[in-house]
């Protein structure tokens, strides 16, 4: 196991101490209560040793609910993509209002400087992720979660690992959907014609409400001006909010902040104070992050490793940079990237970037060869439509090659569902060295 930045450097600033390794001797401080993670399985010497010395052991979902949740109205954010960004815009405009919320997101959430809030307060605000719970709790940690009000902001083909066909990560938002009561709220993006076919097949007896760019969304986004901050104006049940200064960049992040927006009005948020707080939201680290900039040039980390989060983190970046050269890195890594399921779609994700460097998967896998990304068929397939485009086996050669490509004023973005191996570091300091 191995811990990196951002979650590793921030509890290393809070003295929380965190053992490398799936060891037994990590149980022999004598806990009262173990909480195993998702990524933990049945056969490590720490989960063996729980059992065998009848140590209480429950998922984190679970701890979750029972520790912080279980007296709260809880509002959970859910769907493919953009569940962080959502879950922290939502704690900050209910925060800015003074309602106090508790959150938890998977990511750390810039306006509070953590991952975190426990409050004591009546709401908590989460991210609802569809991955499985724990090796002993097969279900999606959302089910979990006891939700009172929920976005669905989009549902994809996601996570191959657990989930064989999109049919299987339908079901799991279809039952989400009927966990909501009466009395709750449903707002999904109604621009997404699945999501709306799963929620209308899910016999949900809540109030179901739609947020989105299309005419017929209940709260709709209009006018919409792409930049380094971006403007909108914002109609709600037909009633014009007027506009709204987004400091975030493309579509996706416009349909984030109404979800958001929905949600917290639904708990009397006025337009005026949500309208402040959403002009001084912070972004999350690795969602489209300024790590520094060198002559003109933003390096910028972003978390996608899904073909949709790549094209729509290209695209976005491509909106807001117009006029200027996109050289775009990519680590192939997580389980969803590294899986011949989206040997297809991750070619045109790329079109819009202007150079693409590959770094190939850096372990011996233990994926079956059947299921491996061909990554000679990948690279040709999006050499031909990015003729600037190679693949190394490092970071650092990755840095060199672009290195002789930059100008000032370019624009460099390096994706991956990790820390990359410091990408975006090295090349700032590449940058500074010409």
């Amino acid at each position: 196991a191995m811990a990196y930045p951002p979650m590793s450097t921030w509890l290393a600033e809070r003295g929380v101490e965190i053992m490398q390794g799936y060891d037994e001797a990590n149980l022999d401080w004598g806990p009262d209560l173990v909480i195993v993670g998702n990524v933990s399985r049945s056969s490590y010497g720490d989960a063996v040793a729980a059992r065998e010395r009848n140590i209480p052991y429950i998922s984190l979902p679970e701890a979750l609910r029972h520790l912080f949740m279980s007296e709260t109205r809880n509002l959970v954010i859910t769907g493919t993509h953009g569940k962080t960004t959502t879950t922290s815009m939502l704690a900050w405009i209910l925060t800015h209002a003074g309602l106090e919320p508790g959150f938890m997101v998977g990511g750390i959430a810039e306006n509070f400087g953590s991952n975190h809030r426990v409050t004591g307060g009546e709401l908590f605000v989460i991210e609802g992720d569809e991955y499985d719970t724990a090796y002993f709790d097969k279900v999606p940690k959302f089910w979990h979660y006891k939700p009172f009000r929920a976005t669905i902001n989009n549902i994809e083909f996601d996570h191959a690992d657990i989930y064989p066909d999109v049919a299987a990560v339908e079901h799991v938002f279809e039952v989400f959907a009927g966990m909501l009561p009466a009395e709750g709220a449903l707002w999904i993006n109604g621009d997404d014609a699945r999501v709306r076919e799963v929620v209308g097949r899910s016999g949900a007896t809540c109030r179901i409400s739609t947020f989105g760019l299309g005419e017929g969304n209940d709260v709709r986004a209009t006018a919409i001006v792409y930049g380094e901050q971006t403007r909108v104006r914002v109609a709600r049940f037909g009633e014009d909010l007027g506009e709204f200064l987004l400091p975030a960049i493309g579509e996706f992040n416009v349909r984030n902040m109404l979800g958001a927006l929905a949600m917290a009005m639904d708990e009397g948020v006025g337009a005026d104070v949500a309208r402040e707080a959403i002009a001084r939201f912070a972004r999350v680290k690795k969602r489209q992050e300024w790590i520094g900039e060198v002559d003109g040039t933003p390096v910028i980390d972003d978390f996608a490793h899904h073909p949709s989060a790549v094209k729509a983190t290209i695209d976005a970046l491509k909106m807001t940079f117009p006029d200027r050269k996109l050289r775009v890195a990519f680590e192939i890594k997580s389980n969803t990237s590294r899986r011949r399921v989206f040997q297809h779609d991750f070619p045109p994700a790329f079109a819009q970037a202007d150079s693409v460097i590959l770094t190939r998967p850096w372990k011996k896998d233990s994926l079956p060869p059947d299921q491996l990304i061909d990554m000679e068929q990948l690279f040709a397939d999006i050499k031909a439509l990015v003729p600037d485009a190679h693949m190394v086996e490092t970071v650092e050669e990755a840095v060199a090659w672009l290195g002789e490509r930059v100008q000032p004023g370019d624009v460099v973005a390096g994706l991956s569902g990790s820390a990359f191996d410091g990408f975006h570091q090295k090349m700032l300091d590449r940058l500074a060295d010409t």
